[in-house]
């Protein structure tokens, strides 16, 4: 059985399961965020910053992001998988989908790393 070296997990079904959870965590931040830009009418910037530097809030932001970062390499991971195949890209799909894998994964990586010092920095 030849297995991917690039797959977020091990197996489809994992990949499936995180791809939903993912889906519902950066819902569930979605639906906080709206629901506190529309109960604080004259929202102001000190008011903004002091619902993110809530730890609560960082720590939902923090996994916001991770799911984010999750979320996007399995599909970006599928895409490449599908799309990026020998019978219609020919002879070098298999080069072009290593590097189009290694720009999603450094993208995905900085993208985090950004956010986090975003999220955790001064």
């Amino acid at each position: 059985m030849v297995t991917q070296a690039t797959a977020l997990s091990r197996t489809g079904v994992s990949d499936w399961i995180i791809q939903r959870v993912s889906a519902v965590i950066l819902s569930l931040y979605t639906l906080c965020v709206v629901a506190f830009v529309l109960t604080n009418p004259g929202l102001s910037y000190a008011a903004w910053v002091e619902y993110f530097t809530h730890p609560a809030m960082k720590i939902f932001t923090l996994l916001a992001l991770t799911s984010l970062c999750a979320h996007a390499w399995i599909g970006m991971w599928s895409i490449g998988g599908d799309y990026l195949r020998e019978h219609l890209m020919g002879p070098k799909a298999t080069t072009l989908r290593f590097v189009y894998q290694i720009g999603c994964v450094l993208i995905t990586i900085a993208y985090f790393l950004w956010g986090i010092n975003i999220l955790w920095g001064n």
